[in-house]
């Protein structure tokens, strides 16, 4: 075993709570930013991801504030874990 993949294995909790606090910065941050000038969503759609769709309205509640956090500190939770499954399985 590589010092990288223990040093992955016995610090999850710890990676877990950093991956959680970046994720909601950058959230909040993004929520917030669209929240105040709306046109960054369609901007960043058109330009960042080369798609010109329609999104509908922004809708920006509390509600809708929480509920994206949880979902994206889910994804990012996962996507580490996934990382670290993988990089203990991927033998060099």
């Amino acid at each position: 075993r590589s010092n990288y993949s223990i040093i992955i294995m016995t610090n999850m909790s710890h990676l877990f709570k950093v991956t959680v606090a970046w994720t909601s910065i950058v959230y909040a941050i993004c929520f917030f930013g669209v929240a105040l000038v709306p046109s960054v969503r369609e901007i960043f759609m058109y330009y960042a991801l080369h798609m010109n769709v329609d999104m509908g309205e922004n809708v920006a509640t509390v509600g809708t504030f929480i509920s994206g956090l949880v979902i994206w500190n889910a994804v990012a939770v996962l996507g580490v874990a996934l990382f670290a499954v993988l990089s203990n399985a991927i033998k060099k």
